[in-house]
This record gives structure tokens, C-alpha cells and sequence, in this order.
């Protein structure tokens, strides 16, 4: 015991001067878990992976302007319920919902979150008829507007691009569905993991093609949304578009400590800032009196809590109240 309280002394020494201490070791897990009790931190990668890979992913591009669209309200006439989880309130909809996307080697956050929410949001608009997902490499190839494939892009001209060019349906990697799969395999940050290593991965982005990867017909594989792209200014709203509608997107600064999430809801405790990551809420729940968004990460299941985590809810933890995006489908 006075070991380990000594250990923790000493790195809370060094973390006070500024001494850097490796965010995926043990001793930096476990100061995580003794300076709260609200989540818990674990092994999710290999202690050698270099911190730049990490970067790589955090694939979101400043805003434009935080304040580039009208916040969308919603009629308070509209029930908010005390715990909210798309997958259960669409059941029909909920191996769609359910699914953890993986973004691989690439800083595709920004569209392989955008098209899950947008998958989401057509099955949920026809009834559970189109299960079919929308593709993300289409939108990473096409959209030029948007960014730069795998070295990053902005959710919101993601969502205009839906509207006004289309996205076509295609699945994840080496899947038949739709009309252009993801086309980078899936791959291990992680701890005793069972793909390929991502360090041993670099992938460009495909250039843009108006050909299915299959014998489907691009242009009946086209998907649209309709309506302006709505961002939302308050919690209460937030909440009321997810139970009308589905899933969102939003923007998350990440943080060295988020690396090592495993299950709780998430606060930001110690570490330097990596960049800014897509991520996808698909509802929300209270925890131990702490109010939580559940949402779903695009690093497989091998990462956290089968691919999601929870975070504070109401206090844009980490920014991800500031930049929310959705857009009705169009079925």
C-alpha cells in the first residue's frame, strides 16, 4: 500500500512539473483511477504504439463557425425522457444503430460517423426497410468541399454534401452491401487484438468514381437527405432531435486519458490534448447521479465499452455540445 502511494505521489509530481510520462503505461492508468471514481481507465493499446498515430485519427477540421447555422429548437412540447437509447426505441432499426464502425488507419472520423448517422436515420425514416448502409469512402472520395479524405474533414459540409450531391449505400469492409464498402480493412491499436496492426497500415484516400464496386447502378444507389443541415444549441434539443429522429454527430476534443477509457462515464482528467475526433450519440442515461450521453466510437469493439463510452452530459465536457449535426433523410 505505501508503495503504491508512493508511485502515485511521485507521478502526480511529475504530471505537476510537466514531466511527460507515457499516456498508455500503467502508472498513467492508474493515476487516472485514483483521482476519480466516475469512470475507469484500462489497457486498450500497447504501451510502444507512439502517440502521433493517435493524432492520425482525430481526422475533425475546425469549424468554419460554431455560430455558421441556426440552432435548431425544437417544441418543448416534445417529451424528454429520463434515459433515451435509439437502439431499443427503434428495434427495428437496431442492428443498424448497433453497429461500431472502423476507421482503420485513416482520419476518416468525420465520415464514417456522418454516414452511421446517416444510416441510422433512413432506416429509422422508412420503418425499417433500408438497412442498407450509406457509404463512407463515397463521401471521403467526393466530397472536396468537405476535407481530405483520410487526413480529415468537417461534419457540417458533410451533411450539405448528403443533401445536395447524395451519398450511395455501401457497407463496411469486405461486405456486399451497397455500392461502395469501406475499402480499409479493420486494424488493432489494441491490446491482444485480432487484426493487423494499424502502425503497419497507410492508406490514401481513393479517388472519386461514379462506379459501384459491384454490379449495382450508382445512380439508384444514391441517397439524399432533405432540409438544411440543423445544428443544435442546447442539451434539451439535442435530446428532443435524437428521440425524434436518431442518432447525431458531434465533434469531441480528445484528450491523453480518453485513450484508456473502459466503461463509467468520462471526464477529462489528465493528459495533453490530441485533437478533434467525430463521434456518433445514440442516446443518454444517468450513472451513479452523473447525467451521461451514450455514444458510439469508430474504433471497433475492441475499445471501450464494446466500441462506446459514456460522457458528461450538460456541461460540454470536452466540446462535444458545441458542434451537433443532423439532417432528415429523404426516403
Amino acid at each position: 500500500m505505501k508503495i503504491a502511494i508512493c508511485i502515485a505521489f511521485l507521478l502526480s509530481a511529475a504530471l505537476a512539473a510537466n514531466v511527460k510520462i507515457n499516456p498508455l503505461s500503467d502508472d498513467f492508468i492508474n493515476h487516472i483511477n485514483s483521482q476519480q471514481n466516475h469512470w475507469k481507465a484500462g489497457k486498450n493499446f500497447d504501451e510502444t504504439i507512439p502517440i502521433s498515430e493517435f493524432k492520425k485519427l482525430m481526422g475533425v477540421r475546425e469549424a468554419i463557425s460554431k455560430s455558421r447555422r441556426t440552432p435548431t429548437v425544437h417544441s418543448k412540447d416534445i417529451e424528454i425522457p429520463e434515459s433515451f437509447d435509439a437502439r431499443t426505441n427503434w428495434p427495428e432499426c437496431s442492428k443498424v444503430i448497433g453497429e461500431i464502425v472502423d476507421q482503420s488507419a485513416c482520419g476518416s472520423c468525420w465520415a464514417v460517423s456522418t454516414t452511421s448517422a446517416i444510416s441510422d436515420r433512413r432506416c429509422i425514416a422508412s420503418g425499417g426497410k433500408l438497412q442498407v448502409p450509406v457509404s463512407a469512402i463515397d463521401l471521403m472520395s467526393c466530397c472536396w468541399v468537405c476535407g481530405d479524405g483520410c487526413n480529415g474533414g468537417t461534419m457540417e459540409f458533410a451533411w450539405d454534401y448528403w443533401i445536395n450531391a447524395g451519398i450511395v449505400t455501401g457497407g463496411g469492409y469486405n461486405s456486399s452491401l451497397g455500392c461502395k464498402p469501406y475499402p480499409f480493412k479493420p486494424c488493432d491499436h489494441h491490446v491482444e487484438g485480432k487484426h493487423v496492426q494499424c502502425t503497419t497500415l497507410s492508406y490514401d484516400t481513393p479517388p472519386c468514381s461514379q462506379d459501384c464496386y459491384n454490379e449495382l447502378d450508382f445512380n439508384s444507389e444514391l441517397t439524399f437527405g432533405k432540409s438544411e443541415t440543423q445544428g443544435f444549441g442546447a442539451v434539451e434539443d439535442i435530446q428532443r432531435e435524437i428521440s425524434t429522429n436518431g442518432p447525431v454527430t458531434a465533434s469531441l476534443a480528445v484528450f491523453e486519458d480518453f485513450l484508456s477509457y473502459k466503461s463509467g462515464v468520462y471526464h477529462h482528467v489528465v493528459g495533453e490534448k490530441l485533437g478533434l475526433h467525430a463521434v456518433r450519440i445514440i442516446g443518454w442515461g444517468t450513472e451513479n447521479n452523473v447525467a451521461y450521453w451514450l455514444v458510439a466510437n469508430s474504433w471497433n469493439e475492441d475499445w471501450g465499452d464494446l466500441g462506446l463510452f459514456k460522457i458528461r452530459r450538460g456541461e460540454n465536457e470536452c466540446g462535444i455540445e458545441e458542434v451537433v449535426n443532423a439532417a432528415q433523410a429523404k426516403v
